[in-house]
C-alpha cells in the first residue's frame, strides 16, 4: 500500500451493518479500527470524510418486520437509532451515519445500473429458482437449507456448506426445505438480470495484484475465484422483496449486494449536499481524492471483485485501499451466548468505558486479516497496567508538586535533555504504524516511552527532592519533564483514547497537537490535576458477562426421545451404559422402562405456524402448532437457543401430543416439543425426515 504526502483529502468508510439486529463487539473491531485511522489522519492535518450506513434491504428485513407486525421502514428506523447510539458510545467519529434505503441510494443505484446496461454489461435470461409454494415467494439462498451435495452435512445453507466450505447452487441441495415455512421448495422459472463479471476478468486481475489496493495475502485469497472462473452475477430478485425496483422492469428488484456498497456513495452524497461539498470530485473517474474501505474478511469477494467491476463499468473511480480485518474471539473461542461472551455493544457500555476496548483492540491490531482474541483477563490487566498504572499515574505523580509548590507553572527548561530527545525519537515509528494500520506497533512504541518516563521519575524521586532544602529548581524541572512525557504519550494515543486526550488537554491547558507531540511545554501554566481514569474492577467484567449470558437453566425440555430397545435387554447392560454415561460428558440414562411404558407416549409430527417472544418471560417462546387434526399452543423453554423465533415458522417438529395440558402464568400449554442438548443456547429441535405429514404418529 503506497501512502501519499500530507495534506491529503480522503473518504473513509466502514462496512454497513445489517439493519436486523444489534451491534456486538465483533462489529466494533472494524469501526474502532477505521475510527483510529480517521482520527490519526485528521490529527496530522489531512482532510478526512468518514461515513457509514445501515444496510437495509433484502428478504430477512422484510420477513423480520412482518413477523414483528411492523413495516420494514419502521424496523430499519428503529434499528438505525440503536446502531447510531452504540457507535456514538464508542466515540466513532462518523461525519454521517445514514441508511441504504434512501433517495440518494435509489438514484445512484438506478444511474449505475443504466450505465452498466447501456454499456452491454447487463443481460437477462430465464432461470429455474427454488420457490416456497406456501409463502408464494422465491427463496434467497440463505432461506433454503438441506443436505450438502458434496460432504453430506445436514442443515446447510443454499449457497455454501459451513462444514466442508463447498459452494454450490441451491438447487443442488438434497432434502431441501424453506426456512420460512418448512415447505419443500419447488422449481419455478423467472427472468433474471445478470452483470457480466467475466468481462472484467483482466481488469480485476490487474486491480487485485497491481493497484496496491489489496494486500498480497488477500490477493492470493482472491486468486481462488479467478482459478474457478468468474461467473455472471445475478443482480435481481423477485417480488416480494424489500428494496429498489429495477428500472424498466415489472416487480424486479436490485439484489441487496448491488445497492449496499453504493450506500457509501449515498451516505457521502447526503453529507455533501448538507455541507456544500463537491461530491463529484471524489467519485469521478480521474479523481485525485482517496477512497478507503474497511471490511471484514467475510465480504472480501464483494468489495474486491463485484464492487470494483461495478465502479469500472459505470465509469467511476476505484478505491485506493480495501483494508480487511479478521474476526473477534473471546477467551480464545468463538463468541458464545451461553458463556456470556457474545457481548453486545450496548451491554459492554453499561459496565465498562469505551476507551478500554478501543485501547485493547488497538494494542492487538495489525494490517493483517488475522482474528483478534479478547482475553478478558489480559484485557483487565493491560488496561490497569498501561492506562492507569503507566500513563495517568505518570501525570498524577508530578502534577501535585507543580500545583502546590509552583502555582501550576512548569519550568523554563527541562532537567533531562536525554529524556526529552526520546520523546521525539519514536515519532517516525508511531506515524508509520498508524498510517499502515499496524496500531499494535504504535502502542508498543508509545508504551515503551511510558516505561522510560516512569523509570525516570522512579530514579529522580521528586517526593524525595521535595524534602530537600534548596532543590526547588530541580523539583520543578523533573516534574516538568514527567508531565511533558505524559503530554507526548497521550497526544500520540489521541486517535485511540480521544476522551482521555480531551481530559489531558484541559489539565495541561494546551491544544496538544499531534504534529508537535514531542515539543515540551515550558514556562507554561497547567490546571489542577483531576482523576482521569478508573481501574477496571473484575466485578464489572463479571457483571457484563452475566448480563450477556443466556440462562443455562432455562426450562428443561424434559421429554427426551427414548430409543426403541429390545424388551429383553439385560438390566446389567443398561446399568453399565448408565455408568459409562455418568463418567463422560453425557447425561446418565434414566431408569429402564418397558415397551408398554414407551407406548404410552403419543409423539406426533407438527408444524410451527407462529413463534413469538412471551412478554415478561426470560426463557419461553410461545409456539402455535398445526398438529394436523387441530391447532395447539405450546410454551417452550428454548428462547436462549432460538433468539429470532420467526426463523422457526414453517419448521416441522415432534410434539408430545398426549401430555396433560398445563395452565401457566402466560397461558395454557398443550403439549411439549422434542429437543436434544443440555439446555440454554445448546438446544436443538428434533424434526422428522422429509415426507412426514402433520399429525403422523412417531413410532
Amino acid at each position: 500500500m503506497k501512502f501519499m504526502t500530507s495534506p491529503r483529502s480522503m473518504l473513509v468508510t466502514s462496512a454497513l451493518p445489517y439493519a436486523n439486529g444489534p451491534i456486538h463487539l465483533g462489529h466494533m473491531l472494524e469501526h474502532i479500527q477505521s475510527d483510529i485511522f480517521v482520527r490519526y489522519h485528521r490529527a496530522i492535518g489531512d482532510q478526512v470524510y468518514y461515513v457509514c450506513a445501515d444496510d437495509c434491504h433484502g428478504t430477512p428485513i422484510m420477513i423480520k418486520a412482518n413477523n414483528m407486525g411492523i413495516s420494514p421502514v419502521e424496523l430499519i428506523t428503529q434499528v438505525g437509532v440503536e446502531h447510531k447510539a452504540d457507535f456514538d458510545g464508542f466515540m466513532i467519529s462518523y461525519d454521517n451515519y445514514y441508511r441504504t434505503h434512501s433517495p440518494e441510494n435509489q438514484q445512484f443505484s438506478t444511474e449505475i445500473y443504466k450505465k452498466l446496461r447501456d454499456a452491454g454489461y447487463i443481460s437477462t435470461r430465464t432461470i429455474s429458482q427454488l420457490y416456497d409454494p406456501e409463502k408464494n415467494m422465491f427463496l434467497p439462498d440463505r432461506f433454503v437449507k438441506g443436505t450438502c451435495p458434496r460432504c453430506g452435512a445436514k442443515d446447510q445453507y443454499g449457497d455454501n456448506c459451513e462444514v466442508c466450505s463447498a459452494t454450490y447452487d441451491p438447487t443442488e441441495l438434497k432434502d431441501a426445505y424453506s426456512t420460512v415455512s418448512g415447505a419443500k421448495p419447488v422449481l419455478k422459472e423467472s427472468e433474471h438480470y445478470f452483470f457480466d463479471l467475466p468481462k472484467f476478468n483482466d481488469f480485476l486481475q490487474d486491480f487485485v495484484h497491481n493497484s496496491g489496493a489489496i494486500s498480497t495475502a488477500m490477493a492470493n485469497k482472491l486468486d481462488e475465484w479467478f482459478k474457478q472462473g468468474l461467473k455472471e452475477w445475478d443482480i435481481s430478485r423477485d417480488a416480494p422483496y424489500f428494496g429498489f425496483e429495477i428500472p424498466d422492469t415489472d416487480n424486479k428488484f436490485f439484489y441487496v449486494w448491488l445497492d449496499a456498497p453504493i450506500g457509501y456513495m449515498a451516505s457521502f452524497k447526503n453529507f455533501c449536499d448538507r455541507n456544500g461539498i463537491d461530491f463529484d470530485e471524489f467519485f469521478k473517474a480521474d479523481s485525485d481524492k482517496e477512497l478507503y474501505h474497511f471490511i471484514g474478511k467475510d465480504i472480501l469477494y464483494f468489495h474486491s471483485l463485484f464492487w470494483p467491476a461495478t465502479l469500472k463499468g459505470a465509469g467511476l473511480r476505484l478505491p485506493n485501499g480495501v483494508f480487511v480485518h479478521g474476526y473477534v474471539t473471546v477467551n480464545g473461542a468463538k463468541m458464545s451466548k451461553s458463556k456470556g461472551t457474545f457481548i453486545q455493544a450496548s451491554t459492554y457500555l453499561k459496565h465498562l468505558p469505551a476507551e478500554c476496548l478501543r485501547y485493547y483492540f488497538a494494542s492487538k491490531l495489525t494490517s493483517d486479516a488475522v482474528d483478534l482474541d479478547l482475553s478478558l483477563d489480559d484485557f483487565q490487566a493491560k488496561i490497569n497496567s498501561d492506562i492507569v498504572g503507566k500513563i495517568v499515574n505518570l501525570a498524577s505523580r508530578c502534577a501535585g508538586f507543580i500545583t502546590k509548590r509552583f502555582e501550576g507553572k512548569l519550568a523554563t527548561e527541562p532537567y533531562d535533555s536525554e529524556l526529552m530527545a526520546k520523546l521525539g525519537a519514536i515519532s517516525e515509528t508511531v506515524n508509520q504504524a498508524y498510517a499502515s494500520r499496524n496500531y499494535a506497533d504504535a502502542v508498543r512504541a508509545i508504551m515503551g516511552l511510558a516505561d522510560e518516563a516512569n523509570r525516570y521519575i522512579d530514579r529522580e524521586a521528586p517526593w524525595v527532592i521535595a524534602k530537600e532544602e534548596g532543590q526547588d529548581d530541580k523539583l520543578q524541572r523533573v516534574c516538568t519533564d514527567g508531565l511533558n512525557a505524559f503530554k507526548t504519550i497521550i497526544t500520540y494515543l489521541s486517535p485511540v483514547l480521544p476522551e482521555l486526550y480531551s481530559k489531558a488537554q484541559e489539565f495541561l491547558n494546551d491544544e496538544l497537537k499531534f504534529t508537535t507531540a514531542a515539543t515540551p511545554l515550558l514556562d507554561h501554566t497547567i490546571n489542577k490535576f483531576k482523576p482521569m481514569f478508573t481501574r477496571i474492577d473484575p466485578k464489572s467484567i463479571e457483571a457484563m458477562i452475566e448480563d450477556s449470558k443466556q440462562d443455562l437453566k432455562a426450562a428443561q425440555v424434559s421429554a427426551k426421545p427414548a430409543p426403541v430397545a429390545a424388551e429383553s435387554a439385560p438390566a446389567a447392560a443398561a446399568a453399565a451404559a448408565t455408568a459409562a454415561a455418568a463418567e463422560s460428558q453425557y447425561e446418565p440414562l434414566e431408569s429402564e422402562i418397558t415397551i408398554d411404558d414407551f407406548a404410552k407416549i403419543d409423539l406426533r409430527v407438527a408444524t410451527i405456524i407462529k413463534a413469538e417472544h412471551v412478554e415478561g418471560a426470560r426463557k419461553l417462546l410461545r409456539l402455535e402448532l398445526d398438529v394436523g387434526f387441530e391447532k395447539r399452543q405450546v410454551f417452550a423453554g428454548i428462547k436462549a437457543a432460538y433468539k429470532d423465533p420467526e426463523a422457526l415458522v414453517g419448521r416441522q417438529v415432534i410434539v408430545v401430543a398426549n401430555l396433560k395440558a398445563r395452565q401457566m402464568k402466560f397461558g395454557m400449554s398443550q403439549g411439549m416439543i422434542m429437543a436434544a442438548g443440555p439446555g440454554g443456547e445448546d438446544v436443538f429441535l428434533l424434526s422428522p425426515d422429509s415426507g412426514a405429514k402433520n399429525g403422523d404418529r412417531v413410532h
